[in-house]
Order: C-alpha cells, then sequence, then structure tokens
C-alpha cells in the first residue's frame, strides 16, 4: 500500500518545483527547533542520549534540513529518482534519520522511511512534523519494522529507484546484493548511498601535546557511549610518551560519570540494548586474557542491574590485526609503535579496508602532511577530536568498507539522489591532461569523433585534485578535497564506449581496470602506461570501488561484484557518446585541522638550529 501511495505521489512532489520543496524542509527546521525539547527528551528516553548529546541531535537535524533546502534551492535542477528508501540507525535516530529524508525530498523524490527497530518514536514524531510543514502524507512514509522483513521487502521492490542506508557494513553488503540482482532483471541502475562503520584510529607522535591528546581520546572513544560511526576504536601512541599517555588516559577516566542520561552530571549513557552489552562484554573478556594491559570503570551492582551500561574500558593490544571487526561501544584499543615504522602503520589502516576517520596529533608539519597524503580515509582531523562532524563543515561518510560515497552534508549528496545531476561546477583552470589529450588525438585520427568531443568535456569539468575551502568556526581549518580513487574497474564490449570509459578514468587522474585487453591495440603508449589487465576480479589484488559497464558487460559483472564481502562497489553504466559523472569517480576528503592547538608555531619546530 506505500508503494502504490508513493508511486501515485511521485511525479506530483516532482513537480512542485526545488524551490517549494525546499521552502517546505526549510519550515521543518523551524519546527524542529521550536519543539526542541520534545525531541531531546525522546533521544534521552528511547536512544539513551545524554542531554549533551540529545542538544546536538537536535541541532544536527536542524542543520541537515537548513543545508540540503539550501543546495536545492539554489542548483536542484535536475529530474528525481522516484521512490526512495532511507534506512536510518538507531545511534543518530534523529539526525541521520532526517539527514536521509531531507535530502531524498528536496531532491524531488517521494520517500519510505525505515527507522531503526529500536527508535521509531522519535522518527514518528519527526514525521508528524514534517507533515505539519507541508510535506504531502503520500511523500513521506514512515515504516517502522524489522530489518529482514521491512527493509528486505522495500529493497527488493522494483518500484523502488534509491537506497540511503547508514549501518552495518555487513547489511549493507547485503542491501548491495539485493539491488545487484535487481538492476541484472531490471536492466537499470539503482542509487545506492551507504554509510557505514570504520576502524577509527588517532595516531599520536612524541610532538604531541599529552594533555590535548587525553582530552580528545576521551571525547572521542567514550562520548554517547562509543556508539559513533566515527567513534575512536585505535589509539596508536609513539612508544616514547606511551607510558606517560595512557597513565594520564586513566587518570582522566576516573572523572567520567556513567549513569542515568537524564541527569546534568552524567557523562555516558547506556548502550542500546542487552544485545549489545553482552557483545561488548564478550569482546572484553576475550581481548584481556592477551592484552598487554587492561583498565576499566567500575560501576556500580544498582546501575548495571537497572540498564544496559557497559564500563568505558581501555585495552592495550600488540597490532591492528588483532581486530577482525569494528567494536560499537565504549571500548578503547591502545598499540604502542616506533617512529621508524609510521609508513607501515598508515599502510596497515588502509589495508584493514575501512576509511572513515582518522586523527593526528602531531606539532610537525610534515608528519601531518604524509599521514593526510597516504591515508585513504574520508575524514581527517589534526589536533582535535575526531567526532561531532558538523553538516556543510566537515563533509562525512568514508570509502572501501565505510561506504560508497557521496558524503552527507557535502556538495555531491544530491547529485546521487537525482537522474543526470548536471556536472559539479568548480572555479579555476583545470591542469594540463597529456593522457586525455593523447587519447583524444588517438581517438580523432582513427575516426572516434564523439569520443574526441567528450574528452574535450572532461578537460574542462574534471574535478580531481580540487580543492574546496570550506565555512567554520574560528581557530578551525576545513577543506574538501577531490582526491583520485586509485584504480576503477572498466568493461566495455566496444572500442567506442572503451575510450569513453578510459578518457574518464584518466581525466580523474585514477588508472584503469581491464579484464580484457582484446580492445586496447594500437592505442597510445602513455594510455597503456595507465592500463592494468587482470585475469580475475577473484584473485587480483588491486582494491576499486567504481565499475564502468555497458548493456553487454553489465548483466556479467553486477552480481559477481557485489557477491564479495570487501569494499562495496558502485556500477555505472556507459554509452559510446554519452557523458560520464567525473564526481562519481573522485574521492572526497575532508581535512579538519585545530588551528589554534596549544604549545605555539608548529612551522618552528621544522626550523634547523
Amino acid at each position: 500500500a506505500a508503494l502504490l501511495a508513493a508511486n501515485a505521489q511521485a511525479l506530483h512532489w516532482q513537480g512542485r518545483g526545488a524551490v517549494e520543496r525546499a521552502r517546505i524542509v526549510a519550515k521543518v527546521a523551524d519546527l524542529f527547533e521550536s519543539n526542541c525539547q520534545e525531541l531531546m527528551a525522546l533521544a534521552v528516553r528511547e536512544a539513551g542520549k545524554s542531554l549533551p548529546n540529545a542538544i546536538a541531535e537536535v541541532r544536527e537535524a536542524v542543520d541537515f534540513l537548513r543545508y540540503y533546502a539550501h543546495q536545492a534551492a539554489t542548483d536542484g535542477t535536475a529530474a528525481a529518482l522516484g521512490p526512495v528508501v532511507c534506512i536510518s540507525p538507531w545511534n543518530f535516530p534523529l539526525a541521520i534519520f532526517t539527514g536521509q529524508v531531507a535530502a531524498a525530498l528536496v531532491a524531488g523524490n517521494v520517500v519510505l522511511a525505515k527507522p531503526a527497530e529500536q527508535t521509531p518514536l522519535i522518527a514518528h514524531r519527526a514525521v508528524q512534523l514534517f507533515y505539519e510543514a507541508g510535506v504531502p502524507a503520500a511523500a513521506l512514509q514512515l515504516l517502522p519494522g524489522r530489518g529482514e522483513v521491512v527493509g528486505a521487502a522495500l529493497t527488493g521492490d522494483p518500484r523502488v529507484r534509491g537506497v540511503i542506508f547508514t549501518g552495518s557494513t555487513e547489511v549493507a553488503q547485503l542491501i548491495n546484493r539485493t539491488l545487484a540482482a535487481r538492476a541484472v532483471k531490471e536492466g537499470v541502475e539503482i542509487a545506492l548511498i551507504a554509510e557505514t562503520g570504520g576502524q577509527n584510529a588517532l595516531i599520536v607522535d612524541s610532538s604531541a601535546l599529552p594533555e590535548q591528546v587525553v582530552q580528545d581520546a576521551l571525547s572521542s572513544a567514550f562520548d554517547s557511549a562509543g556508539q559513533r560511526c566515527s567513534a575512536l576504536r585505535v589509539l596508536f601512541l609513539q612508544e616514547e610518551i606511551a607510558d606517560k599517555t595512557i597513565k594520564m588516559l586513566k587518570g582522566a577516566m576516573q572523572e567520567l560519570k556513567v549513569g542515568v542520561p537524564d541527569r546534568l552530571a552524567t557523562d555516558i549513557g547506556p548502550v542500546i540494548d542487552a544485545e549489545a552489552r553482552d557483545n561488548l562484554v564478550a569482546h572484553i573478556e576475550k581481548t584481556k586474557k592477551t592484552a598487554k594491559s587492561f583498565f576499566a570503570l567500575e560501576l556500580p551492582a544498582s546501575l548495571t542491574a537497572n540498564g544496559t551500561f557497559v564500563a568505558p574500558t581501555v585495552l592495550e593490544i600488540g597490532s591492528l590485526a588483532e581486530l577482525k571487526k569494528e567494536v560499537f561501544g565504549p571500548v578503547l584499543h591502545v598499540i604502542r609503535y616506533r617512529r621508524a615504522d609510521l609508513p607501515q602503520l598508515v599502510d596497515a589502516i588502509n589495508a584493514s579496508g575501512f576509511g572513515l576517520t582518522l586523527g593526528v596529533h602531531s606539532r610537525i608539519d610534515e608528519t601531518i602532511d604524509f599521514i593526510a597524503q597516504r591515508a585513504h580515509v574520508g575524514n581527517i582531523y589534526v589536533n582535535r577530536n575526531i567526532v561531532g562532524a558538523v553538516v556543510g563543515v566537515q563533509p562525512f561518510g568514508g570509502e572501501g568498507k565505510s561506504g560508497t560515497g557521496p558524503k552527507a552534508g557535502g556538495p555531491l549528496y544530491l547529485k546521487r539522489l537525482q537522474s543526470k545531476a548536471p556536472e559539479l561546477q568548480l572555479a579555476g583552470a583545470r591542469p594540463a591532461m597529456p593522457v586525455v589529450k593523447a587519447l583524444a588525438d588517438w581517438a580523432g585520427a582513427n575516426g572516434h569523433s564523439a569520443a574526441v568531443e567528450l574528452m574535450r568535456h572532461y578537460q574542462d569539468t574534471s574535478p580531481a585534485h580540487a580543492i574546496l575551502d570550506l565555512p567554520g568556526p574560528t581557530g578551525e581549518r576545513n577543506t574538501l578535497a577531490f582526491a583520485e580513487r586509485g584504480f576503477i574497474l572498466c568493461a566495455a564490449s566496444s572500442i567506442a564506449v572503451l575510450l569513453n570509459q578510459l578518457a574518464a578514468v584518466f581525466a580523474t587522474g585514477n588508472r584503469a581496470l581491464l579484464l580484457d585487453g582484446a580492445l586496447l591495440a594500437g592505442l597510445p603508449a602513455i594510455a597503456m602506461q595507465n592500463v592494468e589487465v587482470i585475469k580475475d576480479l577473484a584473485t587480483h589484488t588491486h582494491a576499486f570501488q567504481v565499475a564502468l559497464v555497458d548493456t553487454g558487460t553489465a548483466a556479467l559483472l553486477s552480481s559477481r561484484l557485489a557477491a564479495g564481502d570487501g569494499a562495496l562497489v558502485s556500477l555505472i553504466d556507459t554509452t559510446a557518446d554519452t557523458a560520464i559523472p567525473l564526481w562519481r569517480l573522485v574521492a572526497e576528503r575532508a581535512l579538519c585541522v585545530n588551528t589554534t592547538a596549544a604549545g605555539g608555531n608548529a612551522s618552528l619546530m621544522t626550523l634547523g638550529l
């Protein structure tokens, strides 16, 4: 019934126009603010949020509403996808729920919203406020229930044209397989935006100020009872300062107050339910047996008997390889490292497959730059905590097993929820791309005029290596860089389609992976230097997260690529004469630097005596 109603409403809601839809969604923000205390109370009661966390929850939801409304009103010209399913988590039951719904609605889509089964009440109240602002009931429908029942039915229905999901990597992979099977059967691409977990680390060298490190580690690891996608899971301490920092960390932990979340004195509330508590306790008990050291706060029996509380815990372990999956709660793992091993440490973080958040505490610019440039992570924070990303200031989302992109609260998000969205408009001249020029010369000499025109377009519009300065508070520098992804799979059944694929890949600074090199004969040498032919998808060693396919290869590859348990791979349909959206071929990297970190000017430490 919900899907029938959504289908009937789809054209009407899209026909309201971007400006009118934006006006309605901006009005929702006003209603959220005027009902702030009620929404806070629901967050405390239903999700166990502390009062400061509940205030931040409402504030972030309002930020999402106003950010996406402004975006849609200024450049929302593309067509909608159709019915979009929004599946949101319990850890941010208002903010993430609202962000998903608001983005889909202002982009012109009708929405079927499935909140987490643990937190349907706050979602229900939010939807009432959307209705009060003027969203038609059929344009936004709330469908609470279990994921395996409601979520599975929605994502598997052929009327659904897009899915937004925030949750575990494993569930995201299941959804991706469902959509891949549908894509083969229906012959269309179904948009998926997935934001999943992370094995988030903070790297601390011997130049860092220990007082700052301890304060930021505490908030990053234990705020919200560690139940944030961005929460700190692994603290890497350079061995020279490890003992002192760990001692200070344990002392500071004893100042934390674990308790009932509706009290102002409470710093840390309960975890979401008994299943989460039991899984965390089991991990702690197992890891204690081999840990180099262990420390946890003592909780009174009167507290633990009346709620799902888990004591904030620190476990010192030997290596990152000991952690096989994300531990979603107030558990911090500490690993010592030697300065000479820093490159291997960053490589190990990349090799984990996750790429959500990463922190650096250092007063040495070369160290900060080395880590920031080498890490394949969506959000990097320097000399501050690694949680609390602000909409439009630190666009949030990862890569690899941490999500598909684009980033929530960033300039590309609405584009993924629209059909044939325009290319990202960036000011400034584009650098010359010799490999694209060589490919264009070859294409022109061999009668592929359509390819030549597309290559000129790519040269003029490529976002590769562009950096946007984003707004933020005084004392903080925020940038969003569009970096190459590395390798992109190209699968074409004709040379005309392959030329288009290769040009888009090269124009964004990436390299191409091919399963078959038969179509490469005669291409210029500079192009061949940026191509690698692999024999088998199952055994190759090059990670990729985007595949360019045409109608002759899509059905063959779609299910195979979705079957793995690694990064989610997005498929982009390509033809010989249609421009490929270059913004989908770059990785968004947000960098946030605390420029007021105590201790003086970091550049002075690099001067010779």
